[in-house]
């Protein structure tokens, strides 16, 4: 893949919110999980672990626990990706848990990028009660969920959201 096709790559991905009721192989759910753990992490420390949640009842379970955002209990696989704390504070002390945090994000954007890659849809859903998903999930207490990428089958919408000018977000030297 050249660079022009890796950004078309890029602009074709898009967050889908209407799933259909169809099975993901599970082909494609050990592709996802193979190119998240090739994702870069601090110290090599691989701090996120995440929780694959495909019963019908506890998809339904994290929808209440996300604000009952339909698309959650809708979508056929559920990766909620977490940050583990003690990989990455056992050699980093308090500044791990941002290390951790940062893993977990690159990690579930590679997860992201991977559902693309195998013709499947995807949305990053950030807005969900932690304490509940915790509960549902049995998380330890050393381990936080801080993302839910919802993923199958789904129907695009009809187009791309507008994007800011790439300028606006870049500052060269000082802000």
């Amino acid at each position: 893949m050249d660079s022009s096709e890796f950004f078309e790559f890029l602009l074709s991905r898009s967050s889908v919110r209407d799933f259909r009721d169809e099975e993901v192989p599970e082909s494609d759910i050990s592709y996802i999980l193979d190119c998240a753990s090739t994702a870069p992490s601090a110290g090599n420390l691989e701090a996120w672990d995440v929780v694959v949640v495909d019963d019908p009842a506890l998809r339904e379970e994290v929808s209440d626990a996300a604000y009952q955002q339909e698309h959650v209990g809708a979508a056929p696989h559920l990766f909620v990706v977490c940050a583990n704390y003690v990989r990455s504070m056992s050699r980093y002390g308090e500044r791990g848990i941002l290390y951790a945090l940062q893993d977990a994000t690159i990690a579930c954007c590679y997860m992201m990028l991977a559902a693309h890659a195998r013709r499947l849809h995807s949305c990053w859903v950030g807005a969900f009660l932690e304490e509940e998903v915790r509960q549902i999930l049995g998380l330890p207490a050393h381990v936080r969920p801080v993302a839910i990428l919802c993923v199958g089958r789904g129907n695009p919408p009809g187009m791309l959201t507008e994007r800011l000018p790439v300028g606006d977000h870049v500052h060269h030297n000082m802000w």
